[in-house]
């Protein structure tokens, strides 16, 4: 909660009449109405968002902190952080998330794992001590 702010703004966009034939690597927010064949990837270093809309088409990997889908994916999903399917998503390919909110009518053609983070193990102050035998 404290840790990281979230970012919804969208930084970029690839237009519904766009068509890309190569990778995309991209910080803060895109979205994405058009088609891209080749993966499409965030910024590790960073709060990412990445929205996949209703017509939109991607073709290969896709790796992001936030991912919001209700377009198509072909390819394997890496979601760090949040993955919404909302009711026209359809995904063929392995889902790797942490969190995952799904629609009715989302589709998923393909194994789903949720990915656990090693969280730190919490640690006492001060240490319990040995009960004593009176």
């Amino acid at each position: 909660m404290f840790g990281r702010k979230t970012k919804s703004t969208i930084d970029s966009l690839i237009g519904a009449a766009t068509n890309i034939a190569g990778n995309v690597h991209f910080k803060g927010g895109l979205r994405i109405d058009g088609c891209v064949k080749g993966d499409v990837i965030a910024d590790e270093d960073e709060t990412s968002m990445l929205v996949i809309s209703e017509h939109a088409r991607v073709e290969g990997e896709v790796r992001v902190a936030h991912l919001l889908v209700n377009g198509e994916i072909i390819g394997p999903v890496f979601s760090s952080e949040l993955l919404e399917l909302q009711p026209k998503a359809r995904i063929t390919g392995d889902v790797h998330y942490k969190a995952l909110e799904m629609h009715g009518g989302a589709v998923v053609s393909g194994k789903l794992t949720h990915d656990t983070v090693d969280e730190p193990i919490l640690k006492l102050a001060v240490p319990i001590l040995a009960a004593h035998n009176t």
